[in-house]
């Protein structure tokens, strides 16, 4: 067994913001709620989690980001950096360090073997004075271990816990992915892979909004509750607007309305999202058409005249059209 580990140094890195405007602009970070912000409501609540690559750290960092004090338990890693310092047991370490340093800022990290009665009498410490527990193993793995819920609530009655699976219910313990979940749920049309890990990040937000459940059922009741929070439901729930049609090419958000495309310019791309009647009257006046109707965006020749009058203008002058006309959309490269 290897003690706590303080973790590894954060990176950060520059991130140059498309022209995206609606009336004004926007600058992208690397996290989305600010670490300085006086919101804490989970000051004072300490959460253990042993759940590795992207949900459950994602997760954490959440968890983290409100306030919560967290330590995250993993198994020892292949040996040590040239500079001496363990290599991470978590998958997510070993391949993307960036990614990793990002979602353990201000996160203990320890490596501890689980699979030893001493790894199992450190964790029984730091969750005896903890108030929420993690976990993405299999069912069958947290039953090999000891820690499935029925023997932590037994160990443990105040202790809540929030299980990350893949798949709800008997599919538990079925082998999967992102990917595999976001095919399952409609959401891979085609051969080229979605362009983020939508399934792991979704599952990350539905597993803070079952911590933040039943840790509020556990102040309640005094006694812990505990979640099962299933990655496949959370691509379903991401597929639902696409299953009601809305994001399909028939949907006014598939393509079908003329101001809700993404169209070639003279210098890149520019990505519109001009759908509200207000909107699209004051992109067809920017475009020099003719006032529409509710059924004018529908229209093939709608589609037809706006794309030929984005080519003939550059970022700078799109970007500059969407502030003087109140027209929302993002100007990009063609990388």
């Amino acid at each position: 067994m290897r003690g706590p580990t303080a973790p590894q140094k954060f990176i950060k890195k520059n991130t140059a913001s498309a022209g995206c405007t609606s009336a004004g602009s926007y600058s992208k970070h690397s996290k989305i709620m600010s670490s300085s912000s006086t919101f804490k409501p989970l000051r004072g609540r300490r959460v253990v989690s042993l759940a590795l690559n992207l949900p459950g750290p994602a997760a954490l960092m959440r968890l983290g980001e409100l306030g919560a004090r967290c330590l995250k338990v993993e198994p020892p890693g292949p040996g040590q950096t040239p500079a001496g310092r363990p290599i991470s047991g978590d998958p997510m370490g070993q391949y993307n360090i960036g990614a990793y340093n990002t979602l353990h800022e201000g996160v203990r990290v320890a490596q501890i073997d689980l699979k030893t009665e001493r790894g199992h009498a450190q964790l029984a410490r730091e969750l005896a004075k903890a108030d929420l527990l993690l976990t993405s193993f299999r069912p069958s793995a947290l039953h090999k271990l000891g820690l499935n819920w029925k023997a932590v609530h037994r160990a443990h009655p105040a202790l809540s816990m929030v299980e990350i699976v893949g798949a709800p219910g008997d599919r538990a313990d079925e082998p999967g992915h992102d990917l595999t979940y976001l095919a399952e749920a409609g959401l891979v049309p085609g051969t080229d892979l979605p362009p983020s890990l939508l399934a792991d990040m979704a599952g990350a937000l539905l597993t803070v909004e079952a911590a933040l459940g039943v840790l509020m059922q556990a102040a309640t009741s005094g006694k812990g509750a505990h979640r099962q929070v299933a990655l496949s439901d959370a691509a379903a729930w991401l597929a639902l607007p696409r299953h009601w049609g809305l994001t399909l090419p028939s949907g006014a958000v598939g393509g079908a309305h003329a101001g809700y495309r993404v169209y070639p310019c003279k210098d890149g791309r520019v990505a519109i999202a001009a759908l509200e009647p207000h909107f699209a009257a004051s992109l067809f006046a920017a475009a020099g058409l003719p006032p529409p109707d509710a059924r004018a965006p529908f229209a093939p020749p709608a589609r037809e005249a706006i794309a030929a009058w984005a080519l003939t203008k550059t970022r700078r002058q799109l970007d500059a059209l969407a502030v003087a006309r109140d027209i929302p959309l993002c100007t990009l490269s063609n990388k």
